[in-house]
């Protein structure tokens, strides 16, 4: 590992930096006066900021010329994107031990009230838990990405973000198990099959809108709806998938809504959020299984013709008998099942 003195104008920040670091700048100068440039600045072969963004601002705040850096050409373009994000993410598990942390900072005579450490006015050593209220406020954000949630942009009592919908339409699709191996992007991505793989999107979704960015479209995520679910939690698949499919949309992604649907009850908030006249995607795997299960397809299908009037439906494992109104009908094959009828595997 080399570290090399850089010209602090040859260095970027990196625009899609998702971390907000404007609070930090002032503390992480003030250790720098203190304590000297300690830890280099991570870069791309290109200079773009990997991590040390705080740093940089920082440097320039101070009116530093050169700093120390590291350039990760050892990394490909996938792992600098992820190292970006693990090396913000992981510092949020640290937690003080407060014992401790307080019989480290008496026996210091350096005020370390700069760094964020609060002394009262009788001069006992506190502990500032403002960072952990962040920490916490930012881990419940991560958890539920709240703040991808627009106001501003949603629809019907429940606040379903609004998608807008594409109407590119692709020879093929790819389950998005598959995604991340294929080497041929010239096809659309699904999530219908493998709903388990799904809360990897939902965990982590900007490192998979950038690796589904190749291919030509993509389906909203088709969290499932099943009978047997209380119906708040039907009520949170159907925004999640939203959701994701809206981040999507926003990262220039071509976007196609996957309908999703339960007993009648789920009409009341399934339907908010998906455009009208535009091209929807629904699914018939696991249709066939029972007489119920046809019935509240059929159902289904018949109140989404009849509530967004789809100019295509992307129908995805198979033909079905069921009212489409006057949609054009566009059929895929599940090719889980088909490999599997051919004798071929993967």
């Amino acid at each position: 590992m080399q570290i090399i003195y850089k010209k602090l104008d040859e260095l970027r920040p990196y625009e899609k930096n998702p971390r907000k670091n404007d609070d930090a700048i002032d503390k992480v100068a003030k250790s720098i006066e203190e304590f000297g440039f300690k830890v280099p600045i991570v870069v791309d072969k290109d200079n773009v900021i990997v991590a040390g963004h705080t740093r940089f601002e920082a440097s320039r705040k101070l009116h530093i010329s050169q700093v120390p850096c590291i350039v990760a050409d050892d990394l490909t373009p996938m792992q600098i994107k992820a190292f970006r994000l693990a090396d913000n993410k992981v510092s949020e598990a640290s937690r003080w031990d407060d014992k401790l942390l307080v019989e480290e900072l008496e026996d210091l005579d350096i005020d370390m009230s700069d760094f964020g450490f609060e002394i009262d006015e009788d001069e006992e050593l506190e502990i500032d838990d403002d960072d952990d209220d962040i920490n916490e406020r930012h881990r419940t954000d991560d958890a539920y990405n709240l703040g991808e949630f627009d106001t501003n942009s949603c629809d019907g009592f429940y606040q379903m973000p609004i998608i807008h919908g594409s109407d590119v339409i692709p020879e093929r699709f790819i389950g998005f198990n598959y995604a991340k191996t294929s080497k041929d992007f010239d096809m659309g991505v699904h999530f219908f099959i493998d709903d388990y793989q799904f809360e990897r999107v939902w965990n982590d979704p900007l490192t998979n809108i950038e690796r589904l960015r190749k291919f030509k479209c993509v389906l909203t995520p088709d969290f499932s709806l099943y009978l047997d679910m209380p119906i708040a939690m039907q009520i949170w698949n159907v925004y999640r998938s939203r959701l994701i499919g809206q981040m999507m949309e926003r990262q220039g992604l071509k976007v196609i809504p996957t309908v999703s649907w339960s007993a009648p009850e789920s009409y009341t908030f399934c339907f908010d959020g998906l455009p009208k006249r535009k091209v929807l995607a629904i699914s018939t795997v696991g249709v066939k299984r029972s007489e119920e299960s046809l019935l509240i397809y059929r159902n289904g299908v018949g109140e989404m013709v009849k509530r967004l009037t789809p100019k295509k439906i992307v129908l995805y494992g198979g033909m079905v008998d069921a009212d489409y109104g006057k949609s054009e009908i566009i059929e895929f094959k599940n090719e889980v099942t088909e490999r599997m009828k051919n004798g071929r595997k993967g």
